[in-house]
């Protein structure tokens, strides 16, 4: 594996040997900017897998994204190459209809220290609640970003991270009462400790989230991809492209036909697929 090969693939050109807080602020960005967060290849008759040269070799060599477990992981690893303090950590997602997180950790994150400070690193949530940046690990600090108001709450037990949601306005009325609108004022995301974790931890969980038939990524294939002023997401058949305003985000959806799905991914986020992609879009909890 080459970090060089990896800089390269998220446009990154400045000084790769300066652990500083502005280099991972930049490689952050430029990693959420150009590597989609997708479940595709479960979708298209491929296994993900928790081994690092095999995501390295998909995402930096085949040009794919990918989802928490494959980008999360392939950035720790650039954390140490680049020589920054981090460890890896894991998270409960939280699930809006039953108003409960996760039983296991289902997420990976990466805790970064830099100068004293600390900051929740994650370059694969997606939609409007990706950070463009990382978090500086303060309790009950607001922490903006153009996708919204991000703040880590310390409840004693555990840390849990929301969102302040801003209004989504739909240009497409047909649209205006599809479940991946979201109308609630805060989201609550994920919860997680400081207990620190690797990638055996997340075996388990990321054979089932592939497999079971209640896993929201077997319901739903999905693919999204920050821009330089929203994100854009193919849920399914519904593709939307989602610009950020100071106090709205302007959402444009559309229903895309299966013919045209293979150029749609092409064009707008960059990927080809070397299998047949069967796009899914089941009932679950998602919203952009």
């Amino acid at each position: 594996m080459d970090l060089k090969e990896y800089l390269n693939r998220i446009g990154f050109s400045g000084q790769y040997d300066k652990a500083d807080l502005d280099n991972l602020f930049t490689i952050h960005k430029l990693h959420v900017m150009n590597i989609p967060f997708e479940n595709l290849s479960i979708h298209s008759g491929e296994k993900n897998t928790m081994d690092l040269q095999i995501i390295y070799d998909k995402i930096v060599k085949s040009n794919r994204g990918g989802w928490c477990c494959e980008n999360n992981l392939l950035f720790s690893w650039v954390l140490k190459e680049m020589g920054y303090k981090s460890t890896m950590l894991g998270s409960k997602v939280f699930n809006s209809l039953k108003q409960e997180y996760l039983s296991m950790d289902c997420h990976l994150i990466n805790l970064v220290e830099i100068n004293g400070k600390q900051y929740i690193a994650d370059v694969s949530f997606g939609v409007s609640s990706q950070i463009w940046h990382p978090l500086e690990l303060i309790s009950g600090k607001d922490q903006p970003q153009p996708s919204g108001v991000f703040r880590l709450i310390n409840n004693g037990l555990q840390w849990v991270l929301e969102k302040t949601i801003r209004k989504q306005l739909v240009q497409d009325k047909t649209f205006a009462n599809s479940s991946f609108i979201d109308k609630r004022l805060t989201k609550t995301i994920y919860s997680f400790t400081l207990t620190p974790r690797d990638a055996d931890h997340f075996r388990e969980m990321s054979d089932y989230l592939q497999t079971s038939p209640d896993s929201l990524f077997m319901l739903k294939s999905i693919c999204s991809l920050q821009t330089p002023t929203g994100f854009r997401a193919l849920i399914g058949w519904t593709y939307s492209e989602v610009t950020f305003k100071e106090d709205s985000d302007l959402v444009d959806m559309k229903e895309i036909p299966g013919c045209e799905i293979e150029a749609l991914l092409r064009d707008k986020f960059n990927l080809v697929l070397v299998n047949k992609f069967t796009p899914k879009n089941n009932k679950a909890d998602y919203c952009i």
